[in-house]
């Protein structure tokens, strides 16, 4: 139990990341949710490359709970490929994972 997930996105407003980050910790998906600050980002799209202004959220989870968290990404997600990357991590504090753990039980 001392291991958690990691499940981060980026969107293109800081209201979309905000809805985000509420809808995964109320639905329990997520025991915490961090809205980072705004980055710019590069990349290619359409054959072409662009540059935009995005907002990063990170989702701390239950390795249990990360098909459903991506799920529930994906679902309200407003990008047609969006970024949803997953890391397993272990936890510095064991009494962090158990946190982690207990509120991501529906």
């Amino acid at each position: 139990m001392d291991q958690i997930s990691v499940v981060t996105t980026v969107v293109d407003a800081r209201s979309v990341a905000d809805v985000l980050a509420a809808v995964a910790v109320t639905g329990r998906l997520a025991a915490c949710a961090q809205v980072g600050g705004q980055v710019d980002s590069t990349y290619w799209w359409r054959s072409g490359v662009e540059t935009s202004s995005e907002w990063s959220v990170q989702f701390k989870t239950a390795p249990d709970r990360v098909a459903a968290l991506v799920d529930r990404i994906r679902a309200n997600h407003p990008y047609e490929v969006p970024e949803i990357l997953v890391s397993r991590v272990e936890s510095g504090d064991p009494a962090y994972a158990a946190w982690v753990y207990e509120h991501t039980r529906p």
